[in-house]
């Protein structure tokens, strides 16, 4: 049995959690400050702290039924606040990038060289030297583009599973070669480096093959986001190393910090592109889809991530 009292000292309670609910519903949870954010919390927790009690003594039911509703109404209102900063926050995040991107092209451009310059030193040692290809892609890889083979066949049978390892592979790849940043960039450019040595002995073999067009059938319409993906987190990871390296009129600890927390936004804005790229990669690359649609794919999808990165917000309007 609930006493009189107890009800007494807890309505008073109850009373001012409704008042800070009617306040934040009318005027916004921003109307509130950090005091009164705190009340609202620990009254909200106290309440279903009581509402609890209530429900066990079935002759306080007309008590807990009103307790109920205020409890409903604040768990709307503390909880879709904390969905719409959250929304908010990704969205500034979004808006932001273009311009994050912009601002450290130069170290993008840098991973692009680097990339591009292993893909010329794989092509040439691979057209110099037969056995280097074997050497990087294995006798296995080698005898099935001998054999005029694309060995990308599997991947259509086990698709979702596919898919998901490809993506978990390129997020790993592209957040290994930012992390790689903290070396002073030296793992960050061996990364791209070997990424682009590897796709050069790839394609200079299956050339020689005569199989170029099955392959870049088969990279351009996921490569259209994963390559620039990788690009960026290769930026990101030598944004972080110049930071080290290069701390200028601030302290070592000063640049790495203000670095890192640049390279960091550069490096998560490649994750969607990749979860994206792997699924286009699982369900779409290794398919019998008439090639000039793969390539019209590809190019539309560069052409709105470029469309993308352009984009300046604060002038629209």
């Amino acid at each position: 049995m609930i006493s009189t009292s107890w009800l007494k000292e807890r309505q008073a309670h109850w009373k001012r959690l409704e008042q800070l609910v009617e306040q934040s519903v009318r005027r916004g949870l921003r109307s509130l400050t950090r005091q009164e954010l705190q009340e609202l919390g620990l009254l909200y927790r106290q309440a279903a702290s009581d509402l609890a009690v209530l429900r066990q003594d079935a002759g306080s039911a007309a008590v807990a039924r009103p307790l109920n509703q205020l409890l409903a109404r604040a768990h709307h209102t503390i909880y879709s606040a904390e969905r719409k900063r959250t929304a908010a926050a990704l969205w500034q995040f979004v808006r932001d990038y273009p311009a994050l991107f912009r601002r450290n092209l130069a170290f993008v451009g840098a991973a692009l060289l680097i990339f591009a310059g292993g893909a010329f030193a794989g092509a040439a040692l691979t057209v110099r030297d037969g056995d280097f290809k074997t050497a990087v892609l294995g006798p296995a890889m080698v005898d099935t583009i001998n054999r005029r083979e694309m060995w990308t066949h599997s991947i259509v049978a086990i698709k979702p599973i596919a898919a998901s390892q490809i993506t978990t592979n390129n997020i790993t790849v592209s957040l290994t070669a930012f992390g790689m940043g903290i070396t002073a960039g030296l793992g960050t450019i061996y990364m791209m480096f070997f990424n682009g040595l590897l796709m050069g002995v790839v394609a200079t073999a299956c050339a020689l093959a005569g199989m170029s067009l099955s392959l870049w059938s088969f990279v351009a319409p996921h490569g259209a986001l994963e390559i620039p993906a990788i690009l960026i987190a290769g930026g990101a990871g030598l944004r972080l190393g110049h930071g080290l390296l290069f701390p200028g009129l601030l302290t070592r600890r000063r640049s790495v910090s203000q670095a890192g927390l640049a390279a960091v936004q550069l490096a998560l804005g490649c994750v969607p592109l990749l979860i994206v790229a792997g699924v286009i990669e699982g369900f779409v690359s290794p398919t019998d889809l008439a090639i000039p649609l793969k390539f019209a794919m590809s190019a539309a999808l560069f052409a709105l991530l470029c469309f993308y990165l352009a984009w300046r917000p604060d002038e629209d309007g």
